[in-house]
């Protein structure tokens, strides 16, 4: 099934059925500010395997969790005073934090490092899904057959597009990768320079 939704104004009728099939445990694909992801309830196990298996990646891959707002952070990461200054600065944006994971958070999400990736992009349609969601989107880049990020939802392949139980077609967007950086120790570290400017980590 395939929506097509608003990306300036996401109609609320479209958002109600996107929440509804994540929370019964289906896998969308849905945009971000870097690119299309494939997106998955955190609370739903199954849909979290079968994330890895449209993957095809080993279940101790990282990915990151998409969050409404800054206020819920707290809940599934340790953030520092200095943490909380980075992302209140950085966030909407094509930005990845890595952080101290919370018990909230199931273990074979961490990674070996206790940690997990926040991101709270800017983009309407993403954040209005997690926040209807009211807890995180498990979030991975959909690639094409040359392991590029699809940035347009015309280039979804219909053999991918079988696989997962929604499509949600909001637009174009500019492709580029977030950038990435650790904040779980006093000092920030540049895991990737990408789309978010890193100046302020400097």
């Amino acid at each position: 099934m395939v929506i097509s939704i608003n990306p300036k104004n996401p109609q609320q009728k479209h958002l109600d059925t996107i929440v509804e099939v994540l929370v019964s445990g289906g896998v969308i694909i849905y945009p971000t500010d870097t690119f299309y992801g494939f997106g998955a309830s955190l609370l739903n196990t199954d849909a979290i395997e079968k994330l890895y298996r449209l993957k095809r990646q080993e279940k101790n891959k990282f990915y990151s969790f998409i969050l409404p707002d800054l206020k819920s952070i707290s809940e599934y990461a340790m953030v520092s005073d200095y943490a909380f200054k980075a992302l209140k600065y950085h966030l909407p944006g094509p930005y990845t934090f890595i952080l101290p994971a919370s018990r909230v958070i199931p273990k074979k999400l961490w990674s070996k490092r206790k940690t997990v990736g926040i991101r709270i992009p800017d983009n309407k349609i993403s954040v209005a899904i997690a926040n209807g969601l009211e807890h995180p989107i498990v979030s991975t880049t959909v690639l094409d057959k040359s392991g590029e990020g699809i940035f347009n939802p015309d280039f979804i392949d219909k053999e991918l597009e079988n696989k997962v139980d929604l499509v949600v077609h909001g637009g174009i967007i500019t492709p580029h990768q977030s950038s990435v950086v650790d904040l779980t120790d006093s000092a920030p570290v540049i895991i990737r320079e990408g789309a978010g400017s890193i100046e302020w980590f400097k």
